[in-house]
């Protein structure tokens, strides 16, 4: 069982179980113990649709936001992007847990490439963002600015 804290400073325990996967299964017809079909795969899925993500989270731990009184939307409105990186982290480690404790080492390398991928990828487009020349892309846009742009008094000029 893996935790996070949400914005309003809840913790939440990420548990999968069969009846866990059971209640993913019936409330959003996603079904937990096949990750690598669909297209893309559901666990590309998870690393690129956040409200995926976030809704399967929910129905893990609906039975403590049941006894807590938290709606879906409650648990949503506390997801910023701290939780949601402490969530999906939490998700990702119970998902390994679950299936190394089955003997499924083929998922245990899917969801551990699939985590490597998704950091590699924030990695690679930060570089890539510490790289840009902005002032460069600025004037490939918009041109010369004191040749192409208008000054306050131009602007505000009446003929």
């Amino acid at each position: 069982m893996k935790t996070f804290v949400d914005t309003s400073g809840r913790s939440w325990s990420v548990q999968l179980t069969i009846d866990s996967v059971k209640r993913v299964k019936s409330l959003l017809d996603v079904n937990l113990l096949d990750l690598v079909s669909g297209d893309p795969p559901l666990l590309t899925r998870f690393g690129t649709d956040i409200v995926l993500l976030c809704d399967v989270i929910f129905v893990l731990i609906k039975p403590q936001a049941d006894a807590l009184g938290v709606t879906d939307e409650q648990f949503g409105a506390a997801l910023g992007g701290e939780a949601i990186l402490n969530a999906h982290a939490a998700f990702y480690d119970e998902l390994i847990g679950f299936f190394q404790g089955m003997g499924r080492t083929d998922l245990v390398r899917a969801v551990t490439a699939q985590r490597n991928l998704i950091n590699k990828a924030i990695s690679k487009v930060a570089m890539q963002i510490e790289g840009m020349d902005l002032d460069k892309i600025l004037e490939e846009i918009i041109g010369n600015s004191s040749t192409s742009l208008q000054g306050p008094a131009e602007l505000t000029q009446v003929p």
